[in-house]
């Protein structure tokens, strides 16, 4: 095959739902310590001190492993005064009404984009022709409200005070909105689309009651997805876990596309039976499989089911369920790719031949 060219208009065909002419991958993030297992070469401490080098480093790998945009999202949380409690193990800087009054909600902005814009900056530098990030702010409002409170203590929150789990709630949405409409404004020239992750789900449900989600989460949500829209983008929301009993209001608030799936939760194609008429879909093999599986087996499983995902779905690119950790194989990952390649192939030879 000759060497691949990306072309980021491939992946955006799947937020307008329509089926790419050539299958896109797609993955939520491949961390930098599997990209260095796999090509051999240390450069993740480089991120501050080089990011040009770091973000030259990384985009060679998504470019030569035939992905036509790679993911960048410059994260919220990790600039939060008193960070930590979403990583588990401790309570958030919020435990009161008190604590909520003095935190320094006002600071944030400042301390977000001195860590992001030397990165995002050193991306527009170092995109090769054809291709673009997706992502934008990195972490979801029910992330942050975990960071902020702790889970456990959040999940307490809703009941013995519902008025300060309200008023966290549409902070935090005033925040992103803060956030989000320099990020659109100041960046959309290098991302294809915008994207949040916030985990709402784990294996048997959501993570807080539907209505809980549908009352204090989705409404921030659609702040984003409004600003994103209006910026003239498409938006598309990572959620991991079992979501579909706020999959109707999630897609009412007009996200373009979804990804997050594992097979213990539902099959694939479920999916794309209940979701593909409405939204773009990507993912498609549990990172089990990854982790697990040797070269040939993933192989022959992604050439199988990717091409069955690709006949059944309209828009749809083809990655991990999740993402790419660095204890995922690189020999499976590379059977992944190279079954991409093959479907790309077979579908060259069937529209050559009609």
């Amino acid at each position: 095959m000759d060497k691949y060219q990306p072309d980021y208009r491939n992946i955006l065909e799947v937020l307008y739902n329509r089926r790419p002419k050539v299958l896109p991958l797609y993955e939520h993030h491949i961390d930098a310590a599997f990209i260095e297992k796999a090509t051999g070469q240390k450069f993740s401490d480089s991120i501050n001190t080089d990011p040009e080098l770091y973000f030259s480093k990384v985009i060679n790998f998504w470019k030569e492993n035939t992905y036509d945009a790679f993911d960048f999202e410059a994260p919220i949380c990790e600039v939060f005064p008193d960070h930590g409690a979403i990583l588990g193990g401790k309570a958030g800087p919020i435990q009161n009404r008190e604590d909520f009054d003095r935190y320094p909600f006002d600071e944030i902005p400042s301390l977000f984009w001195a860590n992001a814009t030397p990165k995002l900056e050193a991306i527009r530098k170092v995109l090769p022709q054809g291709m673009k990030a997706y992502g934008g702010c990195g972490y979801g409002v029910f992330e942050s409200a975990q960071d902020l409170v702790g889970y456990e203590n959040l999940c307490i929150m809703q009941f013995v005070d519902p008025d300060l789990f309200r008023d966290l709630f549409a902070k935090i949405g005033d925040l992103y909105v803060t956030l989000w409409t320099k990020m659109v404004k100041e960046y959309s020239d290098i991302f294809v689309f915008f994207r949040m992750g916030d985990d709402l789900g784990h294996r048997t449900s959501t993570m807080l009651a539907p209505e809980i989600i549908k009352t204090h989460i989705l409404p921030q949500h659609k702040k984003v997805v409004d600003i994103v829209h209006e910026g003239g983008k498409k938006f598309l929301l990572h959620s991991c876990g079992n979501i579909f009993s706020v999959m109707p209001d999630i897609i009412e608030m007009g996200i373009d596309a979804k990804h997050s799936n594992e097979d213990q939760i539902a099959s694939y194609d479920e999916w794309i039976k209940k979701y593909n008429s409405q939204i773009g879909l990507f993912g498609g093999f549990d990172v089990n499989i990854l982790s697990l599986g040797d070269y040939q087996s993933v192989y022959e499983k992604v050439v199988k089911d990717g091409t069955y995902f690709r006949g059944i779905a309209k828009g749809y690119g083809l990655g991990s369920g999740n993402s790419i950790p660095e204890y995922v194989s690189v020999d499976a990952y590379r059977g992944m790719i190279d079954a991409v390649k093959q479907i790309r192939r077979n579908d060259n030879y069937i529209n050559n031949n009609k």
